[in-house]
């Protein structure tokens, strides 16, 4: 009798969905006068670590290999000196718990979440969703003068964060920017790599109007690695094209406010001559190095960079930072921070904290640059997510040279991680050809053969010795 197929098993959703559903919250508005501190998302990226948790005790296996254990807990050992002799104790029990969310556990389970190709690319177009709403929003603000205030116009696009997280609609554009050119770059449909141009070159008008310079020079130099690491030839071709619409749009039609022309133009000045916001991060940033210097190995402890900041500073560091507009009254905002992820990690933990943080982006960018090469060997099947994971990282590291962590937005930091651990780390212990890891199919054990009856000697038959005799 033969045996009936076995019923196909139910379609599961991807565990990702979960960190899309994080990407997801951070559309949602932000109260005007809201501190900047923990939100929906920070909230719902706790469950996933807790969901990731479950699904490895599940399964009962060891989900890293040593090697990539090592780099994705390395910054642990910067921490918790720095947290133990912080003053107070709970700021470096909470500075502990903000960096081990943004740095370690939320990257470690969205990495391990990510089963293969198709779901880097549903959270690498949910960037790209997020950047259309919130570039959207930007935009509409610039239009209506309902932004934040800007040289005494509420022109700044800000989108759904608000003035309190000034940056975050600029971080959370340019990555949707640069998924959004890492995905026309690969191996993709004519109509999806058309609809990823499309969202790229839509994505450059908010990211404009952000007025931000940082997140700009970041943009361009992701973008340009992206390319040559795409080709050459093509990185040419698209230079040229981006060189020639600027001179038609900016020159021919007349496309930009003063305002922002003079945005850009003082990005060649900052150094012969810097406006009031420049000379502010020039000095914590001077402030942050005599920290260091004070306490070169551990640090002055996590959030502590207020406590000792007037006592490094000159004369020079103003009282704080104006902001309004985008539904906010006028507040005078501190200058908590230096505005620099580099100094601000030497200065509350020291070089030890730096050298375990930043070693282990070096390290997530080598191992990307070896997993980028293996795709162009493969055939360039998966090429789509190395650039995307390589720009991001890239962006990450020249952006952190003109900002630090903090805000709504800081969420987004650690799922890009996330991403940028999965393809380093992971993406190459043994998956198939699309980047899934294959799953071993359970047959059903095959019948015993029936057994052959013997047969019963005829009648009058010798057998045995009688036989052979």
């Amino acid at each position: 009798m033969a045996l009936c197929p076995p019923a196909p098993r139910p379609a599961r959703f991807s565990p990702v969905l979960p960190v899309v559903a994080v990407v997801a919250l951070l559309a949602l508005p932000v109260a005007p006068g809201d501190d900047g501190g923990a939100g929906p998302a920070d909230a719902l990226s706790a469950l996933v670590v807790l969901y990731c948790a479950v699904r490895l005790l599940r399964a009962r296996r060891r989900p890293l290999r040593p090697a990539a254990a090592v780099i994705l807990a390395l910054p642990v050992a910067g921490l918790v000196p720095a947290a133990l002799h912080a003053v107070p104790p709970d700021a470096g029990i909470s500075g502990l718990g903000r960096y081990l969310q943004i740095f370690v556990l939320v990257p470690a389970a969205v990495a391990l979440l990510v089963r293969g190709r198709s779901d880097f690319r549903l959270l690498a177009w949910s960037f790209v969703a997020l950047a259309g709403w919130q570039g959207a929003v930007g935009v509409h603000q610039y239009v209506t003068r309902t932004g934040a205030s800007y040289q005494g116009e509420d022109i700044r696009a800000v989108g759904t964060f608000g003035v309190t997280d000034v940056m975050g609609m600029a971080t959370v554009v340019s990555f949707g920017l640069v998924c959004a050119v890492g995905l026309a770059l690969g191996p993709s449909a004519a109509r999806e790599r058309a609809v990823a141009v499309a969202c790229a070159l839509a994505l450059a008008v908010p990211l404009a109007l952000s007025f931000s310079r940082g997140a700009w020079i970041a943009t361009v130099v992701a973008l340009t690695v992206q390319l040559f690491l795409a080709g050459p030839r093509r990185a040419v071709r698209v230079a040229v094209a981006a060189v020639a619409a600027g001179v038609v749009l900016v020159g021919g039609l007349g496309v930009g406010t003063a305002m922002l022309r003079e945005r850009i133009d003082s990005i060649t000045r900052v150094a012969d001559a810097p406006d009031q916001s420049v000379t502010d991060r020039y000095t914590m940033w001077a402030a942050a190095t005599g920290m260091w210097r004070g306490r070169p190995l551990t640090g002055v402890g996590l959030k502590a960079f207020p406590e000792y900041r007037d006592g490094h500073a000159s004369l020079a560091l103003s009282s704080g930072s104006d902001t309004e507009g985008a539904g906010a009254a006028f507040r005078r905002q501190p200058l908590l921070s230096p505005h620099n992820m580099y100094l601000l990690v030497l200065s509350e933990q020291g070089l030890v904290g730096l050298l375990c943080l930043a070693g282990g982006w070096l390290a997530l960018l080598v191992c990307a640059l070896r997993g980028l090469r293996r795709a162009r060997a493969a055939g360039g099947r998966r090429l789509d997510c190395a650039l995307v994971a390589c720009g991001m990282l890239v962006w990450q590291l020249v952006d952190f040279g003109y900002a630090d962590i903090g805000g709504p937005s800081t969420v987004l930091t650690a799922v890009c991680f996330g991403l940028i651990a999965w393809w380093a780390l992971l993406a190459g212990d043994g998956l198939g050809p699309d980047g899934h890891r294959p799953v071993p199919v359970r047959r059903a054990p095959a019948p015993a053969p029936a057994p052959v009856p013997a047969l019963a000697p005829a009648p009058g038959t010798a057998t045995g010795k009688a036989a052979r005799r």
